[in-house]
């Protein structure tokens, strides 16, 4: 995995899940379900935050957080 994918408010719950296994928790702290029946939601990022009432900042910071995530798992490999 030489080229890492940067994660923005548009990216797909499944997508995300599959390079970023770690998300899961990260979401679920911040109160966004992202699995249903142990299979990722649909839509995106941004939708699953709206529909939690985050406001572009926090999903910014969520995006922010989750490229952090990203990172540290490929300098961890």
């Amino acid at each position: 995995m030489s080229r890492l994918k940067k994660i923005n408010k548009d990216i797909e719950i499944e997508e995300l899940v599959k390079i970023i296994p770690e998300s899961v928790t990260y979401l679920m702290e911040k109160g966004i379900r992202c699995l249903r029946c142990g299979e990722p939601i649909w839509g995106t990022l941004e939708n699953a935050a709206r529909e939690k009432g985050f406001c572009d900042a926090e999903i910014e910071n969520f995006t922010n957080e989750l490229n952090l995530l990203a990172k540290n798992r490929i300098n961890n490999f």
